[in-house]
């Protein structure tokens, strides 16, 4: 029955979560890193030792997260912040703009060199004048997050939105479909792949766009890279490696969401049934 269809869609939908939680715990996975990152931090302490002006101690760093929580969770969000806003409007723009592309070629030939142009810019060059324009305050950082990830998100969403099926387009023309009807049933389902292989790069690189900006825009604003910046004015090891620490667990997450989110989208397409 229709009903019970409708019931059951939850319990798969809760098996699938827990089937992929489970293999990203599994000992063989876990076991190699856990000893890796601890390999890692045990050179760490014995460099810090050694040298105290090089690097801070591993205690010190966790001394400076468990008497300071507040700052770098207020300094954590502040980032994060940035990093959703300049990634999502910039994927708002480079999906939007795919489209079109996806269905004219003239709009394609006038979008595609300048979107070149821009990727092979260096940001740093512009940032002087986008602090100018809007000053120290959150803008710029926005822009700047969204101009670093702009491009790739471009490029997968055109190719994944041309990759659908050519004999499912040609039914779909058969049946008269409207242009929405092909991009909201074939074209966006297709591109879903690609989409997220963008989003495994450009997630974790907007974050390190976000960080830039409030390096090269700092103002007043809050954020791990302001931090970073006040700390590093005071020699201050302990914070400047206790913000990255932070830091490296944010990207971590995001990296990790936007992995359980696509194998819980995508479980249809067939990579997903591939094995090693």
């Amino acid at each position: 029955m229709p009903g019970l269809e409708l019931a059951d869609h939850a319990p798969d939908r809760e098996g699938r979560v827990r089937a992929v939680l489970g293999r990203l715990v599994r000992p063989a996975l876990v076991l190699p890193a856990l000893v890796g990152i601890g390999a890692f931090v045990g050179a760490w302490q014995i460099v810090a030792l050694h040298n105290r002006y090089l690097l801070p101690t591993v205690p010190e760093i966790a001394r400076s997260l468990w008497e300071q929580p507040h700052l770098y969770l207020r300094d954590m969000l502040g980032t994060l912040r940035e990093t959703a806003v300049g990634f999502v409007a910039s994927f708002v723009v480079a999906f939007s703009l795919a489209v079109c592309m996806a269905y004219s070629k003239i709009v394609e030939r006038a979008v595609m060199p300048l979107a070149v142009v821009l990727n092979v810019t260096p940001i740093l060059a512009i940032v002087p004048g986008l602090t100018v324009a809007f000053g120290l305050g959150l803008t710029p950082k926005y822009i700047i997050t969204g101009l670093i990830v702009f491009f790739p998100l471009l490029i997968n969403s055109l190719i994944g939105l041309r990759s659908a099926d050519p004999s499912a387009l040609d039914f779909f023309h058969t049946v008269h479909a409207s242009r929405w009807e092909i991009l909201w049933r074939l074209r966006l389902p297709s591109s879903l792949p690609f989409l997220f292989a963008a989003f495994r790069v450009c997630v974790p690189l907007s974050l390190i766009g976000a960080v830039v900006a409030e390096f090269l825009a700092a103002g007043n604003a809050s954020g791990l890279g302001s931090l970073i910046a006040v700390a590093q004015s005071q020699s201050d090891l302990a914070v400047i490696y206790a913000a990255t620490v932070v830091l490296a667990a944010l990207g971590l997450l995001l990296t990790l969401i936007v992995t359980l989110v696509e194998r819980s989208l995508l479980s249809w397409h067939p990579s997903r049934g591939r094995r090693g």
